[in-house]
């Protein structure tokens, strides 16, 4: 594509033909500081670049300003946020490049469709709310949330275009410089005391943005920006046109003083009193246009008295329990009746590249990407709204089922029966494996969730009450709360007969972690360890832990806690490692970051086997079949890596299809069966491959 020639006062004569090695192919939108491209990374991601005005890229304040804004969006990785794929600050016209997230902002659909309806502003606040508790945890602060800095994907809003200034959104200046911020969404300290702002001030932009969701204007609306100035620092807030149920909670967001603000936790908590229904991505909007020196391990003795260490990320109640089976598209069609849908004949899988490996799209017209789990010598996976059974070995459609609501999160086998999430997560089907029929329903506590422990269902409610369910007949084993476990999260893994709680103390100082009996409750053991922990694994009588950062989050060692002995083992990781997943195996750890980075420590030897850059910028969870690593990819991809060595051995090609532009929650591990490696991909298909030769992908 040739340079454009732009028109207008006040713009550089021609856009750039790229940016990096990236063709810009359309112009998306421009603001203040730059303008928006789409791109296509190799792959076929769609790719929103940003590139900085040519005015701009000159004046190094606004580089610093662009740098903050680089090195912001890195940091934050959220379901509500665009993940960055690449960026350099330094280049002659300074560019970022994040995942494309199709959808309007919330300016173009309140314009275009007019005010929201009450369940869609609860489920717009609770995405904000959670969107804020990510920025604000790695030190960030938005300044400049509106309207038109919210996308609304198909899986709940993003926020896009934090920690930035743009000068020509304000026709306000202060005196010590430029205002940061647009006046209607500004909070009074903004007019105040510029240098002073926090996190309150997101706060009070976000009760600023419900209202303009719910009315089509501000809580203060004039014509003149000075105007608004003074009523956001003098008026009470126009809240005529806000559902009843949720004025009282917008007014507080609307406070003139910053500490008679929520927190974004205290808004979650409250919007799941408001609603039992709360689920932040049931909602549709309309979509865009397509133009559109290495550390030492340490080894800490029995007994050892916990000291200073990190503060847990996970939200209040949600993020906590980590437990939610929530989806992570968004609502679809429903399907009639409860029962399952038999297979047409003719359900099977196309051959797909090599001999074994074959590619199937159980649920015609959707493209989101199934989540899988294997018992009973089937596949069972979930799309939103259906549940279906694959046979491994050819892919061939077993059953279906359709389910209320999203119907969501990943179908796990339990006392015989299929588990499965319904009416978007508030109550669980238990579906026999061999028809899909419904055998079995339990509702789940109002903002509690769900996790499967072998033959037990663990059912937690949001006062910490954890609930055993026998998976065969549904019926209530044993319900407690576990002492020295305020909000636990509970974590179990195959293989061992535990399920591990843990809640943190001191700030994140230290982590209590506590051993129970899923068949009875009872607790096994106890530990108080250094530091925010959080289990991936266990074996042998040990327990595995990632150790987190206490204000940015990030993963900065591995532990291991040997329950016979007591004896800590703590292997630092050698840089700090953001979003990280984890699997281990024979005492070897590996992990998966944001941005790509994989890796494995041998916790016993206190040192790193291997590192490889993947350039997968998001993934899921590493799974080994001792012989492999294999990993998925946000565009559909299955990488399979050496064990021993760390070498890419193949992959296989990108699946994303229409989707090519959704960022699911959350990326499903990869499942082996069979000798076979199963995966789901964004374009609704679920594939399968020959897990002895990756190098055959």
């Amino acid at each position: 594509m040739a340079p454009q020639r732009n028109i207008g006062a006040g713009v550089e004569a021609e856009l750039p033909e790229y940016a990096g090695h990236y063709r810009l192919e359309s112009c998306l939108g421009s603001g203040g500081m730059g303008v928006v491209h789409l791109a296509h990374s190799t792959s076929g991601l769609k790719l929103a670049v940003k590139v900085v005005h040519a005015e701009f890229a000159q004046d190094p304040e606004f580089r610093g300003r662009f740098r903050q804004e680089v090195a912001a969006a890195r940091r934050v990785s959220g379901a509500f946020t665009a993940p960055v794929v690449d960026a350099d600050p330094e280049a002659g016209r300074p560019w970022m490049a994040t995942l494309f997230i199709p959808g309007p902002t919330l300016s173009e659909q309140v314009k275009r469709n007019g005010p929201m309806a009450p369940a869609q502003l609860r489920r717009l606040m609770a995405g904000l709310a959670e969107a804020l508790r990510d920025i604000h945890r790695v030190g960030v602060v938005h300044r400049d949330l509106k309207p038109s800095n919210v996308l609304l994907a198909d899986d709940g809003p993003k926020v896009i275009d934090f920690g930035i200034s743009r000068p020509k959104d304000s026709e306000l200046r202060t005196e010590t410089g430029k205002l940061i911020g647009t006046p209607p969404f500004m909070a009074p300290e903004q007019f105040r005391r510029p240098r002073e702002v926090g996190p309150a001030a997101d706060v009070f932009a976000l009760g600023s943005v419900l209202v303009h969701a719910a009315t089509g204007r501000g809580p203060f609306d004039s014509d003149s920006p000075y105007v608004v100035a003074y009523q956001v620092v003098h008026d009470d807030p126009d809240l005529t046109g806000v559902p009843k149920d949720l004025a009282p909670l917008v007014l507080r967001c609307l406070a003139k003083e910053p500490e008679e603000r929520p927190t974004p936790d205290e808004l979650m908590r409250e919007l799941r009193s408001l609603a039992a229904s709360y689920d932040t991505q049931a909602f549709i909007p309309a979509q865009r246009s397509g133009d559109v020196p290495r550390p030492k391990a340490v080894t800490e003795p029995a007994g050892r008295r916990p000291r200073g260490g990190r503060l847990r990320r996970a939200a209040l109640v949600a993020g906590a329990f980590g437990l939610l089976a929530t989806g992570a598209f968004a609502a679809v069609q429903l399907f009639d009746g409860g029962g399952p849908a038999r297979a047409r004949s003719g359900d099977r899988a196309a051959p797909a590249g090599p001999p074994g490996a074959w590619a199937v799209r159980p649920v015609s017209g959707r493209t989101a990407a199934p989540q899988c789990s294997a018992g009973a010598g089937r596949l069972f996976c979930a799309q939103p709204g259906t549940v279906f059974a694959l046979q491994p070995s050819d892919g061939t459609v077993l059953w279906r089922h359709s389910v209320a609501g999203t119907g969501s999160g990943t179908p796990e086998l339990s006392g015989g029966l299929v588990y499965a999430a319904a009416s978007d997560g508030r109550r669980l089907e238990g579906l026999d494996p061999s028809s899909g029929r419904v055998r079995t329903r339990r509702e789940v506590p109002a903002g509690g969730g769900w996790r499967v422990a072998g033959e037990v269902l663990l059912l937690t409610g949001a006062d910490g009450t954890v609930t055993g369910v026998d998976g065969a007949s549904g019926r209530t084993r044993w319900t407690r709360r576990l002492a020295g476990q305020g909000l636990p999260s509970l974590d179990s893994f195959a293989g061992d007969t535990s399920v591990y709680a843990t809640s943190t103390y001191g700030g994140g100082a230290s982590t209590r972690v506590t051993a129970v009996d899923p068949a009875t409750g009872a607790v096994r053991w106890g530990a108080r360890l250094r530091g925010t922990l959080r289990p991936v694994g266990a074996e042998n009588g040990s327990v595995f832990l990632l150790d987190a950062d206490r204000v940015v989050g990030d993963a900065e060692a591995v532990v291991r806690y040997t329950v016979a002995t007591k004896a800590v083992r703590r292997v630092p990781l050698p840089v700090p490692r953001q979003d990280a997943l984890a699997q281990v195996s024979g005492g070897v750890v590996r992990l998966l970051a944001s941005g790509g980075a994989l890796e494995a420590v041998d916790v016993a030897a206190g040192k790193q086997l291997w590192h490889l850059e993947t350039a997968v910028s998001r993934g899921s969870a590493p799974v080994s079949d001792g012989r492999h690593v294999y990993v998925v990819a946000a565009d559909g991809r299955l990488l399979g890596v050496d064990a021993r060595t760390g070498r890419l051995l193949g992959q296989t090609p990108a699946r994303i299809g229409a989707g090519a532009g959704r960022v699911p929650g959350a990326l499903a591990a990869p499942v082996l069966v069979g000798g076979r490696v199963c995966a789901g991909a964004p374009d609704g298909t679920v594939f399968a491959v020959a897990g002895s030769d990756p190098s055959a992908w």
